[in-house]
């Protein structure tokens, strides 16, 4: 079976998926120590819903859904054309998200403390103004609640999306996640998340009603995200999840993004491709081993 893997490209793939995610083409970047620290088992544990769906590699499309559909957003969509650094540093963009997910999910209290506080660091600089879709002068903030319950929405239902289409395990009821990841926000400012998949859907509905739209920055953000500055070699792979993410989109999302419906076929081209992903890959992230022998050191000095 390796022998096959390797034939088809299996190893590369893996090292380019874990150098995008992670920064690191091994898997183990410098911050996966925080996954050591700490004297508790954190936020979650390995029989949560949020380890279930996190520890999948559906999360792959469910980034870039998430990306697109905060593009929708114009306040968020300004602090990245004004503040990051997407165009000449995509991959380093990608890889702060997936440390702050990654820790969030997997590390103890005191590692998620930590990392929040980077991550709160990082918000109170991205302050602003952009012309609206009315074309009004508005004023935005990062560190606003609402601006925070827009994205934790974002990446909630995207990922949460993503692992009941794409994860290949036969029981895809994960009733808890919603209210599991609520906690998530806590740490970053935000507590007044949704605790329900019917309560995440009104207050996505009140945002995709009321709040979305293009700006000036959409079209090339959009872009953006689409054809990303990868090599010829990963942009099959990342084309195919694009066009997945793209398919599960709400209808007014798309029409804020400029961009029109994809069959859901691409869903049924990405589930093979994370299946060889994921036996070159092994079961689990390193990030999820480290943070499995710290409960286990836990456990046995009790």
């Amino acid at each position: 079976m390796s022998k096959i893997l390797k034939a088809l490209g299996g190893e590369k793939l893996a090292s380019a998926f874990r150098k995008a995610v992670s920064g690191d083409p091994k898997g183990m970047p410098d911050w996966a120590q925080e996954m050591a620290v700490g004297s508790d088992v954190g936020f979650y544990g390995p029989d949560s819903d949020v380890w279930k769906v996190h520890g999948s590699l559906s999360t792959l499309m469910g980034g870039v859904r998430a990306l697109l559909m905060q593009a929708a957003y114009p306040a968020a969509l300004a602090g990245v054309a004004q503040h990051s650094a997407y165009d000449t540093d995509p991959l380093g963009r990608l890889e702060r998200t997936a440390r702050w997910l990654t820790i969030t999910s997997f590390g103890s209290t005191q590692a998620i403390k930590k990392e929040a506080q980077r991550v709160q660091a990082l918000h109170n600089r991205v302050v602003g103004e952009y012309v609206d879709p009315r074309n009004h002068v508005t004023k935005y903030e990062a560190s606003h609640s609402r601006h925070l319950l827009w994205v934790h929405c974002a990446f909630t239902d995207s990922f949460l999306t993503s692992y009941r289409e794409l994860d290949p395990a036969t029981d895809k009821s994960v009733p808890d996640y919603v209210k599991e990841w609520a906690r998530s926000a806590e740490p970053l400012g935000l507590r007044a998340a949704p605790e329900s998949d019917s309560e995440l859907q009104q207050t996505l509905n009140g945002f995709l009603n009321n709040e979305i739209g293009t700006i000036e920055a959409t079209p090339k953000i959009v872009h953006f995200i689409i054809n990303p500055p990868f090599s010829k070699a990963a942009m099959p792979f990342y084309r195919t999840l694009c066009n997945a993410a793209i398919s599960t989109l709400d209808p007014r999302v798309l029409k804020a993004l400029g961009l029109k419906s994809k069959s859901r076929y691409w869903l049924t081209a990405v589930r093979p491709m994370l299946a060889l992903l994921r036996m070159v890959v092994g079961k689990e992230s390193p990030s999820q081993t480290i943070a499995r022998e710290r409960i286990a050191r836990i456990s046995s000095e009790l």
